[in-house]
């Protein structure tokens, strides 16, 4: 198809149903390792990466609702991986900490899952990656510049 040809709406359309197959990729990948959902693995990933952090900025760095997070995080408890406690100077604070276990796991599924994902990007060149990730950038600029 000639470039010139090709229309937004097209392009949107190219650009969701190859979202939603690397989310359905990804979402199976993740269950694989043995985590439930992807929010699962993305606080004790988020953890991993920040250390300890207090409920509500996981909550909004993730973009999950309360009620998500507090599943997540109470299933990650009870499975032994995170630790919540009051902060010392602000008892209204919950800090959600990684345990021993919760450090193991994700060190393990995080390298497997990165090898995933980097299997399912191998399709591009080195370059195309470079552009690909230029171009979602700037897409993303602009869809944003526009929502203001």
């Amino acid at each position: 198809m000639p470039s010139q040809n090709i229309r937004g709406d097209h392009l949107f359309l190219l650009q969701y149903k190859a979202s939603k197959a690397i989310e359905s990729y990804d979402h199976r990948s993740v269950k694989n390792l043995g985590f439930r959902s992807i929010s699962d693995f993305a606080v004790l990933e988020y953890l991993k990466t920040k250390g300890p952090q207090p409920v509500n900025t996981i909550a909004q760095s993730m973009m999950l609702t309360s009620g998500s997070m507090t599943t997540a995080i109470d299933r990650a408890e009870k499975r032994g991986f995170v630790t919540r406690e009051r902060h010392p100077e602000d008892r209204r604070i919950v800090v959600v900490s990684l345990t021993g276990s919760g450090q193991q796991l994700i060190d393990s599924a995080f390298e497997e899952h990165a090898a995933n994902l980097e299997r399912l990007f191998s399709v591009f060149t080195r370059e195309e990656k470079s552009e690909f990730a230029r171009l979602m950038k700037k897409i993303g600029k602009t869809a944003e510049a526009m929502n203001l």
